[in-house]
């Protein structure tokens, strides 16, 4: 009943966001862009911080679900109209079902790359599963570059949908999945293995295959978060996918602690937002910025949380027990 409740109040809340906030304004951007911070790291923290490898080209797979989902809803939008009757819905319906039906192609297709990008990582580890994943990820960006079809290196523009709505309800879906991931019995797994491959393997745990869901599960959400800011934004340019925009979704990982859901949620919010609030120091923000975040590294190398996660119930329980002990 109580999660019932919760789910009702974020849905309400979320309602109430997409009717009455302009998703133009600065601070609004600001904070969308901070949710697919979000979904992106938390989606790779999965691979480096649930499975224990080492990917550096997440921004391929967040290209794939950016690029299909934009190519969906600007070629096959007539035909759903045609074939959906969309044309008689009202027109936030007829967005949405384009939106969504943008998310899943953008997603699968992310997923599909996932897997294929995932079955390396059963015979090479560590700086080797690194390079790869590298190359995967410039190797998406050239291909884009190269399509004329998607605009190329001009960029490719779509109509963009106002989607305050859906882009709050999948970074809490996301959150959520990999919360409740991290406490099953394929998450212990993942644990297992990223703690040691060889004694995992002993105890029966399939390396092969849960090493390619990581891959595969962190992808599709890489892929739906890419969909999603493909309809944000309404223009896509190849070289926002860049080596540097996987290296951004690493350092949130890395800062907010390997393993850690909630540390990633805190790192991907403050590191998307501390640049815009550096901007009146306009020179030297981004020397400000690196240097707060060589400070962070230096007092908390483990990251800010760890591996730990953050809830309420253990901040009750604690409060009951600091109570406890005052009495």
């Amino acid at each position: 009943m109580l999660r019932g409740g919760k789910a009702l109040l974020v849905l309400g809340l979320l309602l109430l966001l997409q009717l009455t906030v302009d998703p133009n304004h600065y601070v609004s951007r600001v904070l969308l862009l901070s949710c697919f911070s979000v979904m992106l790291a938390v989606s790779l923290n999965i691979i480096n911080g649930y499975a224990g490898q080492f990917s550096i080209g997440h921004a391929g797979f967040y290209a794939v679900g950016a690029y299909t989902g934009a190519s969906l809803s600007h070629f096959g939008r007539e035909w759903m109209e045609a074939s959906l009757g969309l044309a008689s819905f009202p027109a936030w319906l007829a967005d949405s079902a384009v939106l969504l039906a943008a998310v899943v192609a953008g997603s699968v297709a992310a997923a599909v790359a996932g897997f294929i990008v995932g079955l390396p990582s059963l015979r090479l580890r560590g700086d080797y599963l690194a390079i790869a994943t590298l190359g995967f990820g410039e190797l998406i960006r050239v291909i884009f570059i190269n399509i004329d079809r998607v605009g190329g290196a001009r960029g490719f523009s779509i109509a963009p949908i106002n989607s305050i709505f859906w882009i709050g309800l999948f970074t809490v879906g996301i959150v959520w999945l990999s919360r409740n991931l991290l406490n099953s019995r394929q998450g212990r797994a993942l644990q297992a293995l990223r703690d040691d491959e060889t004694a995992a393997s002993v105890l029966g745990i399939n390396i092969t295959s849960y090493k390619v869901m990581a891959f595969v599960l962190s992808a599709a959400m890489a892929g739906c978060a890419g969909a999603l800011y493909a309809h944000f934004d309404g223009y896509l340019q190849p070289d926002s996918f860049n080596f540097i925009r996987s290296i951004e979704i690493i350092i949130m990982v890395v800062l907010g602690g390997l393993g850690s859901t909630t540390g990633a949620v805190i790192a991907a919010v403050v590191l998307t937002v501390l640049p815009e609030t550096l901007r009146e120091f306009a020179d030297y923000r981004m020397v400000i910025y690196s240097a707060l975040l060589v400070i962070c590294m230096l007092v908390r190398p483990q990251g800010l949380l760890g591996t730990s996660e953050f809830s309420w119930a253990s901040l009750r329980s604690r409060g009951k027990e600091t109570g406890g002990g005052l009495a």
